[in-house]
């Protein structure tokens, strides 16, 4: 299989530790250049990696192949796009942008373009995770059956992502909401609505969700809980059986790679409609604006 010259565009934490890390390390993906609008935090990222730190996004864009992005939902919703147009296949992380209408046009770009997609639901690529969807029923759950969805850990209260500016305004819904949902939407079935919502001024979401079946769950989460390990928990309880997670991978890059090496299959193979491309990052992003607007 011919290497795929891959772009990074970020250079925080997320950026350096988890996509450049695996990138890098992969057999046949390449990190070919970094770019950020700092120019010394993306010579950071590449150093020692043989990328090229590229003066410009669209001069970075020119010289790759596909194009992974480890910004802030509001830079990707601007930038994406031209990438996408340019013809570049992207790795997407989530949300896909700050908000629906932008989520929508990237999603319709990356569609009208026939490029492959993916969003980092690194979950997903998780051996144990996979081990547990693999055991779920194919049918979608019925009224009952109930979900449970829990995140809690403390990193921001301190830490390389305390200083995240939108992590910090939205809290935990953005970052891991998307996580928990999706594979609570696994389980249970399609999430068709929002049946309640709140936010509490201690970072604390609550949110229950209805899916297809008429199956009920209910989410809770926060990332200013002073607990480590973090306490994660996905189930499902009722008629359709009993399936508990409790595992997640505690190192990131494990799982990236797992994704690059479907990401590099589906470009190979001109597959654009992988089980998690940017139609399943717009299915997420919906839920979510749904969570943030019931909770006022």
């Amino acid at each position: 299989m011919p290497r795929l010259r891959m772009g990074l565009v970020g250079a925080g934490p997320w950026a350096s530790t988890v996509h450049a890390a695996a990138i890098a390390a992969h057999p046949v993906a390449e990190l070919a250049g970094v770019w950020a609008r700092r120019p010394e935090a993306a010579a950071a990222v590449a150093d020692g990696t043989g990328a090229r730190v590229h003066a410009t996004f669209d001069e970075l864009v020119a010289d790759v192949d596909a194009v992974a992005f480890a910004v802030p939902p509001a830079v990707q919703g601007e930038l994406a796009p031209r990438a996408v147009a340019a013809g570049r296949h992207v790795v997407l992380e989530k949300p896909l942008a700050a908000d629906l209408a932008a989520a929508e046009e990237l999603e319709r770009a990356v569609a009208d373009a026939g490029v492959v997609s993916t969003v980092v639901l690194t979950l997903r690529y998780d051996a144990a995770v996979r081990s547990w969807i693999a055991a779920l029923p194919t049918a979608p759950a019925g009224p009952d059956t109930v979900g449970v969805g829990r995140w809690f850990s403390g990193a921001l209260l301190g830490g390389p992502f305390a200083a995240s500016a939108w992590r910090v305004t939205h809290g935990a819904l953005l970052d891991v909401g998307p996580h928990v949902i999706d594979l609570l939407d696994l389980a249970l079935g399609r999430v068709q609505g929002v049946d309640w919502a709140h936010r509490y001024d201690n970072g604390l979401w609550a949110f229950g969700l209805a899916h297809q079946g008429g199956a009920r769950s209910s989410v809770s989460m926060s990332l200013r809980v002073a607990t480590d390990p973090t306490e994660f928990e996905v189930a499902m309880f009722g008629g359709a059986g009993r399936y508990l997670l409790t595992s997640r991978p505690e190192d990131a890059t494990v799982p990236y790679s797992t994704l690059l090496d479907e990401f590099v299959a589906d470009v190979a193979a001109g597959r654009t409609d992988g089980p998690c491309s940017a139609a399943r990052g717009l299915h997420l992003q919906r839920i979510t604006e749904q969570v943030s607007a019931l909770a006022g």
